[in-house]
């Protein structure tokens, strides 16, 4: 099997496990649709690989055109990396990985603001960093806290009035500026 950074880290298979992030269930037309822009060839190599591997996993069947279409879920807890890759993990890997999130990252950032004439006020869209002076602990106590805000929303299906929207959070240690620089 391949490593496990490797195979949910490339960019096409990172938007196949977003799109079914939730507990979104589809089948390949569907996620065909939802990614209009990766090739129908392309998008069902990457499909089968997550297949084989045990990243998704067929939950039901549908008939489409006389023939049954599988419709895939992601197998619980497979979408993330373990902490025991992370931990793993040289420098190099660090950074390949963290290129791939940021690529995908501009890519659907690419995709929004190419979309038509973006409202970032109105589609709730933006970007900025904030420094916070924290310690260990607040550190840990604002993780919490987040996570604890965000957990209700999680589950939450498509609906009238709902959009789908990508939370995304990068917290990153900033080394204190030298004294005179």
């Amino acid at each position: 099997m391949p490593d496990a950074a490797d195979l949910l880290l490339h960019p096409i298979r990172l938007r196949v496990i977003q799109a079914l992030a939730g507990g979104r269930r589809m089948s390949p037309a569907e996620l065909g649709e939802a990614l209009g822009d990766v090739p129908q060839a392309s998008l069902y190599r990457h499909i089968r690989r997550l297949a084989e591997a045990g990243v998704l996993v067929v939950v039901d069947e549908r008939p489409a055109r006389g023939t049954p279409q599988r419709v895939y879920a992601l197998a619980e807890g497979a979408g993330s990396l373990a902490q025991e890759d992370v931990d793993g993990a040289t420098t190099e890997d660090h950074l390949r990985w963290f290129t791939v999130f940021l690529a995908g990252l501009l890519d659907d950032f690419g995709r929004y603001v190419r979309g038509g004439a973006p409202d970032f006020a109105a589609d709730g869209a933006g970007y900025r960093q904030v420094p916070l002076e924290l310690t260990d602990e607040e550190l840990a106590d604002l993780t919490q806290r987040m996570g604890e805000v965000i957990a209700p929303y999680l589950s939450r299906e498509p609906g009238p009035g709902r959009r789908r929207r990508m939370l995304t959070t990068i917290l990153l240690p900033v080394e204190p500026a030298r004294q005179g620089a």
